[in-house]
């Protein structure tokens, strides 16, 4: 607790920078306590407050780490828990569960967004709300406890939040994209068209901004590092403005 409060003149430095609620709150719901409290600093810091010149490294690095500990520690699940499961079907399962949504669906669980550390341009943006940014940070939340307490402690994280949805039959485990087609038919509506609004960021890390469209309702983007993900993203945002369970 010290330490926290001895961090938090470092990283005052704009309420609208600042995450809104205290570390302790998030360790509680994590069901983690940091040995090392500024990598959980670091895993809720977002680049834009780097440019403020007083945070000095931003999840991106835990980002990276997160995602190839959550992909081992769902694939130790799936195994115990699916014995005779076939090597297609697991990976079936893999790759649903470890996509950008399903990370966003325990990112608002946790209320993540409430604790990142944004500059002011982003909060303006409405940065807190953004799906691409709850499911990195989840990531690097997730690559923050590794390095904190080793792989036990994450892969303990994952099962908490990760095994109930490991658990569903294959049926609901259907991408964004295709359980928005299926809801706007299910209406009589034609099915969602997607158009890529914007291109940022490097070669090497490109962003994608994409607009979904469906008629009589209101149009709705996502991002990712892909246009395949920015559509999946912008899918689980009209899912999620609209109400639509992951079951329905």
């Amino acid at each position: 607790m010290a330490l926290v409060r001895a961090l938090e003149p470092h990283f005052f430095f704009c309420a609208m920078i600042r995450r809104r609620k205290t570390l302790p709150s998030l360790e509680l719901r994590i069901g983690h306590r940091f040995k090392d409290k500024s990598l959980l600093v670091q895993a809720l810091t977002h680049v834009s407050a780097i440019s403020h010149g007083k945070m000095k490294i931003s999840y991106q690095r835990l980002e990276f780490l997160g995602d190839h500990v959550l992909g081992l520690a769902v694939s130790d699940i799936l195994v115990r828990e699916f014995p005779r499961a076939k090597e297609g079907e697991l990976s079936q399962r893999l790759s649903d569960l470890v996509r950008a949504e399903t990370c966003v669906e325990v990112g608002l669980e946790l209320d993540l967004g409430a604790y990142v550390y944004f500059g002011s341009h982003e909060i303006k943006s409405g940065g807190r709300k953004k799906n691409s940014i709850i499911a990195d940070v989840c990531e690097a939340v997730i690559g923050a406890i590794y390095l904190d307490a080793g792989y036990e402690a994450a892969a303990k994280f994952v099962e908490r939040y990760w095994l109930e949805r490991a658990m569903s039959p294959l049926r609901q485990l259907r991408d964004a994209k295709t359980r928005l087609q299926e809801w706007a038919q299910s209406r009589g509506l034609p099915p969602p068209v997607y158009h890529q609004i914007e291109r940022k960021g490097p070669d090497h890390k490109p962003v994608f901004k994409i607009a979904v469209d469906l008629p009589g309702m209101d149009v709705v983007e996502g991002e990712g590092p892909t246009k395949r993900d920015a559509q999946q993203m912008a899918a689980l945002a009209m899912l999620d403005r609209y109400g639509v369970k992951a079951d329905a």
